[in-house]
């Protein structure tokens, strides 16, 4: 009865992200109007596991699911097991300015990754997440009487499109069955567009098109520990740390400024430069801490601080990066405080389900690496989510709710309000495992 009930759980949850895929509203991985400044919003890392409990992950220590966020974890593990992981997110948000309302849907895969062991104590993993993404568009229509009195109506428009995604390889051992360490290295790749028009309805005058394309090419490094240490029966603390370096990025920097009238289009300026001889773009370095208590299998609760330093970035004075207009944006220290806890009723029970689901609650408090004229743009938020266990051994489903709220409505700036859907396929399998006949 329990695995016909598993059986349709898995079939629900197919049939739900087929429609969610089917019913994306239009192709960003992300919206967001602040998102015109730099490499674009920077995505929460982590699996559903993760983004369900506030984003903590730092001294997560689970052999039930992978945990990425501090490379050191990934020797939570059986011994012989074959770990993946693959993320799906759906993000509706409501828009506030003034008086001004918009909504916005978006669909993306978030992650996959895959964990194995390599000897004993030590395993490895590696993945593919999105590391930020861009998505915004802006349309005005001039107003000033003087102006369209002598040029008629002038429509302005600015829309981006992108993203940089993050490839890694990673290991980790143990050492006293206490002290582990992990490293990894990543790969930054990916392509931004940003562009700009001032449309002329007078045929007389000539519209101007003009945007940026950007390609972006960086590899970096990260560092972690953890330490657990039993506190009295199966009650034990883990701390946590993590490392990640500072690292200057290559690419090309394509801009470009055309005008445009009756089909004739002139070229006022065209420059593709070397992100070396247009400037030097760097991302910041990070550091994480993080503590966490918990009971064996039945509970966990966490919580965890990251700090990265984006004030030598080099992105206020970069063409391309810098906003365009009357906005200044500035480059600053970003902050994230979490929290975070799970709880299962009862792994064992074989007559009720719901005991073997695990259940999670968390909440986040984040400061963006940019300040917008001045002022810190900061999200806060609640999560929730469950894993539902599938057919035998770690397999599940992992479901989370992510409702939050970013920037508020003063100093004319954007409030966006959120609710995020991720969904998490857990795989799990046992390797190198000789089978045994009587």
């Amino acid at each position: 009865m329990i695995e016909k009930i598993e059986r349709i759980l898995l079939f629900s949850f197919i049939i739900f992200i087929s429609v969610s895929v089917s019913a994306q509203d239009g192709a960003y991985g992300a919206y967001s109007p602040y998102s015109i400044y730099g490499i674009g919003d920077i995505s929460k890392e982590g699996t559903a596991y993760n983004k369900s409990m506030g984003g903590v992950g730092i001294a997560t220590r689970n052999r039930r699911f992978i945990n990425y966020l501090n490379p050191a974890a990934v020797t939570a593990r059986d011994t012989l097991s074959f770990m993946a992981d693959f993320g799906l997110s759906q993000k509706n948000t409501i828009y506030s300015q003034g008086d001004l309302r918009s909504a916005k849907n978006t669909f993306n895969i978030y992650d996959f990754v895959m964990s194995f062991p390599i000897w004993k104590s030590s395993a490895i993993m590696v993945g593919i997440t999105p590391f930020s993404d861009v998505g915004y568009d802006f349309t005005a229509i001039e107003s000033n009487p003087d102006i369209i009195g002598q040029t008629n109506n002038i429509t302005y428009d600015s829309h981006g499109t992108g993203s940089i995604y993050q490839v890694f390889l990673g290991a980790g051992a143990t050492f006293w069955k206490k002290f582990s360490v992990g490293a990894e290295g990543i790969y930054y790749f990916g392509n931004i567009d940003k562009v700009t028009n001032m449309e002329y309805t007078d045929a007389s005058y000539r519209s101007i098109n003009s945007g940026s394309e950007l390609m972006l090419r960086g590899f970096t490094g990260k560092f972690g520990l953890q330490y657990e240490q039993n506190l009295g029966g199966d009650v034990s603390m883990v701390v946590g740390a993590t490392y990640k370096l500072g690292t200057k990025m290559k690419g090309y920097a394509t801009n470009y400024r055309y005008a445009v009238q009756s089909g004739v289009v002139d070229t006022l300026s065209h420059n593709i430069d070397t992100l070396k001889h247009s400037g030097s773009v760097r991302f910041g370095n990070e550091i994480g801490v993080g503590i966490a208590f918990k009971g064996g299998e039945k509970w966990s609760v966490e919580f965890d601080y990251v700090m990265s330093d984006w004030r030598r970035s080099g992105m206020d004075n970069t063409y391309g990066f810098s906003a365009i207009g009357e906005s200044t944006f500035t480059s600053s220290v970003s902050h994230s405080f979490r929290a975070g806890f799970e709880i299962v009723p009862n792994r064992n029970d074989i007559r009720y389900y719901l005991k073997r689901c695990a259940y999670r609650a968390g909440v986040y408090y984040d400061q963006s690496y940019y300040k917008f004229n001045g002022t810190n743009v900061n999200s806060m938020g609640i999560t929730l989510g469950l894993t539902l266990p599938v057919f035998r051994w770690y397999n599940g489903l992992s479901l989370g709710v992510d409702l939050g709220q970013k920037s508020s409505m003063k100093n004319n700036m954007v409030r966006e309000r959120y609710a995020m859907i991720v969904i998490g396929f857990n795989i799990h399998d046992i390797w190198f495992q000789k089978p045994r006949y009587n």
